[in-house]
């Protein structure tokens, strides 16, 4: 979804650089956007969880309402729900994408997903809110391959610093990636509390 604030404004409103690009920025500048920026604020409970939810929707580039039925349906569940969440978002397709190194951010993959350059288990899907099951395979279609965003996948120039995520089995030569089992939350790259989040909706 598209989000108004340019990247780097929005960085420094929620704390935490949302891309590797906004990381230079957020480093420089790394106190909110406008003249009170610099000034410390007293901040009530409300406004501590509400801006853990803000990052966590924004990390994941979701609308309050995806991520209020995400939530709901992670308190059903049977596990804790805070790390439940963090599970259910990773294994959404844009995620994977992104986490997998075959997009440089969550906004790119979103949009590659919804231009229709990826296949699971070999059927063309375009929802970036498709969820994966464990031994699901996401690969680009034959069509899409030589496009230069995939070019440089293949060539591991969108993949992050550090190793790829346990719970993904990923070929960047043969732009393929599968889940190969449910997240844990520690596995996770994401900058949360997420019981805060549990928090500001259970309130």
């Amino acid at each position: 979804m598209n989000h108004p604030r340019p990247k780097a404004r929005l960085s420094r409103a929620l704390g935490i650089p949302l891309t590797r690009k906004c990381a230079k920025y957020f480093e420089r500048r790394p106190f909110p956007p406008g003249v009170h920026g610099r000034q410390r604020r007293r901040t009530s409970d409300y406004q501590v969880r509400l801006l853990e939810k803000q990052r966590l929707r924004h990390q994941y580039d979701v609308s309050e309402t995806q991520l209020r039925r995400i939530f709901d349906e992670a308190a059903r569940g049977s596990g804790p729900t805070g790390p439940t969440l963090i599970s259910l978002l990773e294994r959404r397709l844009d995620a994977v994408v992104h986490r997998a190194g075959l997009a440089r951010t969550v906004y790119q993959a979103r949009q590659l997903v919804v231009h229709g350059h990826f296949m699971v288990d070999g059927r063309k899907v375009d929802r970036p809110s498709y969820r994966l099951r464990p031994g699901q395979v996401v690969e680009v279609r034959a069509g899409s391959r030589l496009k230069p965003p995939f070019q440089l996948a293949a060539a591991g120039a969108q993949a992050g610093d550090g190793p790829t995520a346990p719970y993904l089995s990923v070929s960047l030569a043969d732009l393929r990636a599968a889940l190969v089992r449910t997240p844990e939350r520690s596995e996770v790259p994401v900058i949360c509390d997420e019981q805060l989040v549990v928090e500001f909706y259970s309130r």
